[in-house]
């Protein structure tokens, strides 16, 4: 099952690249284009009046409210009837965009590789645009890539890295991402092709949902035959294939809430053996020893747990849960930076308060030291009126 928001995402990129000027706009015949590709990958009837009504008063389209997004909503993802190849999607969007992002004759990986870590860019990503890695996800892909080449993760360098990073912005675009892996910093001394199946490894996990995958031997149905057979363990499903290149698929045991699986005593010459029970069908499985008859019941029985909860695919539900630690923490470090605004403001209030009550005590203290001098000054001048007066009298009295 696709979501939504996660389609958007690839249809972006190609919108983007068909963006020449970076004006937030494309000509109507280059999203004509677009349009008839999207409805072919995704089996829907391509309907171009409808395009041509859509954009009638306007020439070009820009993607906003009034420009392609709902038409695409509205004429394309909204009409989806049937399950598609999301990876032929996927690769149509990669196959428009990527030539006038990146040149991947100067990586260390292949364009196939190339395809795969924009994929996990995407899933990745944050769901707001322009489209951005911040460094948790990165951190968290490449470790990811590291422990899948069993090299193990090297914290000198991640540290390193994390500073670099600090200091010009805390994010990456899909083809910065891109050069990061395929330059080789993380990948020094490596060889390509280890490299190249570490991709691969977790590209499957992250885009394709492989939970588990290996060689088991299956009891037939009608002729009761072991046969052996290449299983992908996906959440909702466990399919099998004839072998590991998944030319050809022999069948799958769909799960679902209803299902279980039990272990099952050696029987027939088989060991490490164990059941897939579903509401029809019920399917007898031989693993090659006993730690992967474990590995294989303790994954199959997550799937089923899973499925009674309502709940998505392990590393969904961790991005889900580091996107929502990350918004705590944003939301705790937002609340405490208001807090501080507010004391900051209470107490610039204070300063004012404090400031206005010294104006006021030094325009008292000015306005009570011009009293005493008025004071002091009438006082003195009393004095000396008083004495001339007294003098005026003596001479007067002399005279006399």
């Amino acid at each position: 099952m696709w979501l939504r928001e996660e389609l958007l995402k690839s249809i972006w990129h190609a919108f983007t690249a068909l963006d020449v000027d970076q004006r937030g706009k494309v000509s109507k015949s280059q999203l004509k284009v677009l349009s008839h590709s999207l409805c072919t990958v995704m089996k829907i009837p391509h309907d171009p009046v409808a395009l041509e009504e859509h954009f009638n008063d306007d020439n070009k389209g820009p993607l906003s409210n009034q420009g392609y997004m709902p038409y695409l909503n509205k004429f394309i993802l909204d009409k989806v009837q049937e399950e598609f190849d999301l990876l032929e999607f996927n690769k149509m969007c990669w196959t428009l965009c990527y030539k006038k992002n990146i040149c991947t004759k100067k990586l260390l990986i292949s364009d196939d590789d190339a395809f795969k870590v924009w994929c996990m860019f995407n899933f990745l990503s944050e769901d707001k645009y322009p489209l951005v890695i911040i460094i948790e996800e990165i951190e968290y892909l490449l470790r990811k890539l590291m422990e899948a080449t069993g090299t193990g993760s090297s914290e000198e360098k991640f540290a390193d890295y994390k500073l670099q990073l600090n200091t010009k912005k805390n994010h990456l675009t899909a083809w910065e991402l891109i050069e990061l892996v395929g330059m080789g910093y993380f990948s020094k001394g490596m060889n390509r092709q280890t490299l190249s199946m570490a991709i691969s490894e977790v590209f499957q996990e992250l885009i394709l949902d492989v939970l588990k995958q290996g060689y088991m031997m299956k009891k037939g149905h009608k002729r009761k035959n072991w046969t052996e057979r290449w299983f992908i363990l996906r959440p909702n499903s466990l399919s099998y294939y004839i072998s590991e290149d998944l030319v050809e698929k022999k069948g799958d045991i769909i799960l679902d809430r209803n299902c279980c699986v039990e272990s099952l005593p050696d029987k027939e010459g088989k060991k490490c053996l164990f059941i897939i029970k579903c509401t029809d069908k019920s399917f007898e499985i031989s693993a090659s020893d006993k730690k992967k008859k474990q590995e294989w019941i303790q994954a199959t029985q997550m799937c089923i747990q899973l499925l009674r909860l309502g709940l998505p695919s392990p590393h969904r539900e961790a991005r889900l849960r580091r996107r929502e630690l990350r918004q705590r923490q944003q939301t705790e470090e937002d609340d405490l930076a208001e807090k501080m605004k507010q004391l900051q403001a209470a107490n610039e209030n204070k300063q004012r308060q404090l400031e206005d009550m010294r104006m006021k005590m030094e325009e008292a203290a000015a306005k009570a030291a011009t009293e005493e001098h008025m004071r002091k000054k009438t006082q003195v001048d009393l004095h000396d009126r008083y004495r001339l007066d007294l003098e005026r009298e003596k001479m007067v009295i002399s005279s006399a």
